[in-house]
């Protein structure tokens, strides 16, 4: 398909006019909906979400989140998920270029491969947008993420603070080593746990991909390795705390071991109620994709993105324009937070045998 050289955007007047959208068949995608406004882009977006994995976040929480944002704009979009695999989503990228997308947000799988799909993406005059994680070497037009040192320094301090001050042998048990989210949360954790006296750094390892069958091989191997004398335990995510917690209860040290964790999924915010994770970090889903809907939004119709910092690049030496949002930090006394927020139902957590945490912990 010839794509036009520029952005042709239309406007309608009055209201009650739907902009009809296209629809994959089995990606989720979709359009169409109410411009509020009245004005309407001749643009599609498309999204490829990296995997169903790493984090159950991404299709519980990104996926419809965007959904809503997308349809509440009336823009015409796509959202495919690439399932762990670079090639496929290349592939994917391939094939949304060719259906006439004319901005694409991607979350990489890895920088070398999410560059290659950003430079052939601009080369046939579609904008793209890094979301979530940032593609070194690459050339998005905006960056949508949270802090990401900031993260890992709430982490750090919430591991520092479940600690008390006691003397402890600690390991980081780190995220893909090919996203550079996991370089930066490693990054805020040390920056916190490295200057407290008390604490000792004896084990860390990064988990491939993050992967959380291979991290509970990789804990249990530097729990052996320090003859179980760990007293904490850095989990850059909560399905990575979960392997974690799952060996500790194996050897029966469950609540005993502060567990750190990010995602403030399900099971983490389970866990923190039970206690045997110290901490979460909540990131809205429906904060990150509302900001990525409107840099997407406004890359469609020509318009300049509205950006509130910038990332360092070091690897395609510059700096990419960026919105950065705030993380929390979520442990038992707060969990209630994320049931505010719409993060995750309270009936989904509180039951079974956590309805009695739940009543226990006043929620």
């Amino acid at each position: 398909m010839k794509r036009m050289g520029s952005l042709v955007f239309a406007v309608l007047v009055g209201v009650g006019l739907t902009l009809t959208g296209c629809s994959s068949s089995s990606d989720g995608g979709g359009g169409g909906g109410t411009s509020a406004g009245g004005g309407q882009a001749k643009g599609k977006i498309g999204v490829i979400l990296p995997d169903t994995k790493s984090s159950v976040r991404w299709e519980s929480k990104d996926r419809p989140a965007l959904e809503a944002a997308f349809k509440a704009a009336g823009v015409d979009y796509t959202i495919q998920n690439a399932e762990g695999s670079a090639d496929s989503m290349a592939t994917i990228a391939d094939g949304m270029i060719a259906d006439g997308v004319t901005v694409l947000a991607i979350v990489n799988l890895d920088s070398d491969s999410g560059a290659a799909i950003q430079q052939k993406a601009a080369s046939q005059g579609v904008k793209t947008i890094d979301y979530d994680r940032l593609t070194l070497g690459g050339s998005a037009d905006v960056y949508i993420s949270f802090d990401n040192t900031k993260v890992g320094e709430l982490q750090g301090q919430g591991l520092v603070d479940c600690l008390a001050g006691k003397p402890a042998n600690v390991v980081f048990l780190n995220g893909s080593p090919t996203d550079n989210n996991a370089t930066l949360f490693t990054s805020g954790a040390h920056s916190v746990v490295d200057k407290t006296p008390s604490i000792k750094v004896v084990g860390e390892q990064a988990v491939p991909d993050w992967d959380n069958d291979k991290a509970v091989t990789i804990f249990e191997q530097m729990y052996t390795a320090a003859d179980g004398k760990i007293d904490g335990v850095y989990a850059a995510n909560d399905g990575l705390a979960g392997s974690v917690v799952s060996i500790l209860e194996k050897n029966k040290r469950a609540g005993q071991v502060p567990v750190t964790g990010q995602d403030a999924t399900v099971e983490g915010l389970q866990n923190v109620l039970a206690g045997t994770q110290c901490m979460t970090v909540y990131k809205s889903a429906k904060e990150e994709a509302d900001a990525l809907a409107k840099a997407a939004i406004a890359l469609v119709k020509g318009e300049q993105v509205s950006t509130d910092a910038t990332s360092k690049d070091d690897k395609g030496n510059r700096d990419v324009p960026s919105v950065l949002l705030t993380p929390k930090s979520i442990t038992k006394d707060n969990v209630d937070v994320v049931f505010k927020d719409g993060g995750q139902s309270k009936d989904e957590v509180c039951t079974g045998q956590f309805a009695a945490i739940c009543t226990a912990a006043g929620l």
